[in-house]
């Protein structure tokens, strides 16, 4: 029989290519060497191995470590990614029904759980900085007119930082969430890191965030699907968390995702701190000397942009003037063997962690500036990503559960979609289910496929469908 992934993977390993992207293991042991263990650690509930979805052993002792290093109520290991954690936060912190304020940029996993749950969503709009082709940060005074006029809403939900490193005020808006009596809820996925160094933005735990989740295969050296979920409040009832969670994650949890977690915060806590400073240096170096290149530019924030609280250092976003960032990730790869966590239209985006060396970084840089001197600048169309705003017909849950049918993308103006229709750039959802689509919106669709991105959710051989209620 052949094997196309274990080939594929192993010719992968063999290329020893230089990771700014998931997982933040890098490719790289820790604390232990892995293949010494695998797979004999590889293993079920025995005896004297406690069980995830029940524990009162050692799992039970290892997550209230994670507790305290955290600085959280509880923290439970979660070993379906961070998807799985915010379906348990979300149907922990709500009821059928409920109405919950989200940020229309957040992950899709917010958009399944609020069909899973049932739930009713308001959204609030991220800025949209014209200058930088960005979406930066959550006005608080949006959320605070959300809450005004929707008092019925249960919980907030915030992204912490964005997919690009930018800080809305989490400290504002925990104020205002609190204020108003309301539970906040953060996706931090993008986060873990935040609270093993006074140099990076503050983590939302410590600013009172009543429910974090983290994506530890993100930012620390942990194995791709796993996370944390984090109670940072008494406004959450634990014996309800537990519930859900046994009802959201597998009955055959992986020890070895249980115990990558637990490595990743004792490599942090052994020696992580100081190769987080020591990676902090290099990336303030690394953005020196990039900033310093004709045609280059990196991301450091915008001071006429009051949206922008703070900024995650260990996201390098950066541009090549007349190099589209999906092309510039092709030939980073392809030419270099570096690989990024995303590449937009304008951008690019070196996801780092405490296990990125010295030599990446210099690599990356010595890439870039060959890539500006060797790469003809061409002329890159302006294209504005500034969000639509979808007139809402039908609830999300009751649009995705409905009959629908396939029609082609010219007819569908006036109808109600059926599903999602997310472009990348900005991977935020044009329209969600129950919205309808409008003349705008299709006009939007069209230029979008015209400049070559890539958009989820259409059907067909051509992309030229789409699903529709009927």
């Amino acid at each position: 029989m052949e094997t196309p992934v274990l080939d594929t993977l192993i010719k992968l390993m063999k290329e020893d290519r230089i990771s700014f992207h998931t997982p933040g293991h890098k490719g790289k042991d820790t604390l232990i060497e892995w293949g010494r263990y695998i797979p004999h650690i590889d293993t079920t509930e025995l005896e004297g191995t406690d069980n995830l979805l029940e524990p009162t052993g050692i799992i039970k002792k290892s997550q209230e470590m994670a507790a305290q290093v955290f600085g959280s109520k509880a923290t439970y290991y979660g070993v379906n990614g961070s998807t799985g954690s915010i379906y348990i936060a979300m149907s922990t912190i709500t009821n059928p029904g409920d109405k919950v304020l989200v940020e229309r940029n957040c992950h899709k996993s917010v958009y399944n759980s609020l069909i899973l749950n049932r739930l009713e969503p308001v959204y609030v709009y991220p800025n949209y900085n014209k200058k930088y082709n960005l979406f930066t940060g959550i006005r608080p005074k949006d959320i605070e007119e959300a809450l005004k006029d929707h008092p019925d809403i249960k919980a907030v939900i915030i992204t912490y930082p964005n997919y690009y490193g930018i800080c809305s005020d989490i400290e504002a808006i925990e104020k205002i969430v609190h204020r108003h009596g309301k539970i906040l809820m953060v996706d931090e996925a993008h986060g873990s890191h935040l609270n093993f160094s006074n140099k990076l933005p503050i983590s939302s735990l410590k600013v009172g965030a009543d429910i974090v989740i983290h994506s530890t295969h993100k930012t620390l050296p942990s194995f791709t699907q796993t996370s944390m979920l984090h109670v940072g409040s008494d406004r959450i009832d634990l014996d309800k968390l537990r519930d859900r969670f046994n009802l959201y994650t597998t009955t055959s949890p992986s020890y070895l995702f249980i115990l990558s977690n637990e490595i990743a915060i004792a490599y942090m806590m052994d020696k992580g701190r100081e190769d987080l400073d020591r990676n902090i240096r290099e990336i303030d170096r690394t953005i020196e000397l990039m900033n310093n290149m004709a045609r280059v530019h990196v991301f450091t924030g915008d001071s006429e942009d009051n949206t922008i609280a703070d900024i995650d250092r260990a996201k390098l976003l950066f541009r090549v003037h007349g190099i589209t960032g999906t092309r510039l990730n092709r030939i980073l790869s392809n030419d270099y063997g570096i690989d990024l966590e995303m590449a937009d239209y304008y951008y690019g985006l070196a996801l780092t962690s405490v296990m990125n060396t010295k030599e990446d970084y210099r690599e990356l840089v010595n890439a870039i500036e060959d890539i500006s001197q060797r790469i003809k600048e061409e002329r890159i169309r302006e294209l504005n990503i500034d969000l639509l705003r979808p007139d809402v017909c039908k609830n999300i849950y009751e649009a995705y559960y409905a009959e629908r049918e396939i029609i082609d993308i010219k007819d569908s103006i006036g109808r109600i979609s059926s599903g999602f229709i997310i472009p990348y750039p900005p991977g935020i959802p044009l329209i969600v289910p129950g919205e309808r689509i409008t003349l705008r919106i299709y006009d939007y669709i069209q230029y979008a496929l015209e400049n070559k991105l890539e958009i989820l959710g259409l059907i067909g051989y051509n992309k030229d469908q789409i699903g529709v209620i009927k």
